[in-house]
């Protein structure tokens, strides 16, 4: 399937200007066809290259990839370099900006879709690292019917703006809706979401329709292709896709009609 990318420009209420990017399948032949879309949330360092790749890969799917920019209120869209000059900034920026800038985000990014013909009305969401937790955090949307969490950073720790306000897995969990599916998928070297964090967010999501991914050997941010961590695994990222479409294309383009609460007891034999 062709793909295409472009982006919008749009104002927030911060007294900024949000670049929203857009990654959207065409196929020939079919101008009026419509598609599901996901928002892509980026990590620490915004829209880089591997960010970009991995929203083409979901567009080339049949998706509507929708990319935030998420630190319009310090910076314009460039990307931060993955070095120590620019960790340190998407580390100190992203508990910087408030709560409410990145729940706009979400809003925005929606606009952006509403204005967009190709568009069914269905929309997930995707991230890594930061774009985890706040992919996460877009499911506050009823709108965001399925979620694909890499490594989600910083839920458990309540660290975003300034740990003061961060009430992401309480919020989320009180107000999860009955038609709303998550994967978290974490590496069982990853250092940057402890043992003890992940048993945190377990527990929390334990009556939710959750799929909980520990990976055995993979670390932090072993979706990303860039090679200056040595950290990218291809194959367990192949595997991690495989869960997420399957989730995207049941939820998002399958016509399932409305939701009606089966969960009945299972019975217990073999």
């Amino acid at each position: 399937m062709l793909i295409k990318q472009s982006f919008k420009d749009l104002a927030t209420s911060f007294d900024s200007t949000i670049r929203i990017h857009v990654v959207e399948p065409t196929v020939k032949g079919y101008p009026n066809a419509k598609f599901p879309a996901v928002l892509v949330f980026s990590e620490i360092y915004q829209v880089t290259g591997p960010v970009l790749r991995f929203a083409q890969t979901i567009a080339a799917q049949g998706y509507i990839a929708v990319l935030p920019s998420s630190y319009h209120n310090f910076i314009d869209s460039t990307p931060l370099a993955y070095d120590v000059e620019g960790t340190d900034l998407g580390n100190e920026l992203k508990i910087t900006k408030p709560l409410e800038s990145y729940d706009e985000d979400v809003t925005l990014s929606l606009k952006v879709l509403e204005d967009m013909p190709n568009w069914n009305g269905r929309v997930g969401a995707t991230g890594m690292c930061l774009g985890g937790h706040l992919a996460f955090r877009a499911q506050l949307d009823p709108r965001i019917k399925a979620t694909t969490c890499f490594f989600p950073t910083d839920i458990h720790s309540h660290s975003l703006g300034k740990g003061k306000n961060d009430d992401t897995l309480e919020k989320v969990t009180a107000n999860w809706q009955n038609d709303q599916e998550c994967i978290l998928i974490f590496g069982t070297k990853d250092t940057h979401v402890p043992w003890e964090g992940r048993d945190q967010i377990r527990k929390a999501v334990k009556d939710k329709p959750v799929t909980f991914l520990e990976i055995n050997g993979a670390q932090h941010a072993f979706i990303r292709d860039e090679f200056s961590k040595g950290r990218y695994d291809a194959t367990i990222t192949k595997a991690c896709l495989g869960f997420m479409f399957e989730q995207f294309d049941r939820k998002l383009k399958s016509e399932l009609g409305d939701f009606v609460d089966d969960n009945a007891p299972i019975e217990h034999v073999c």
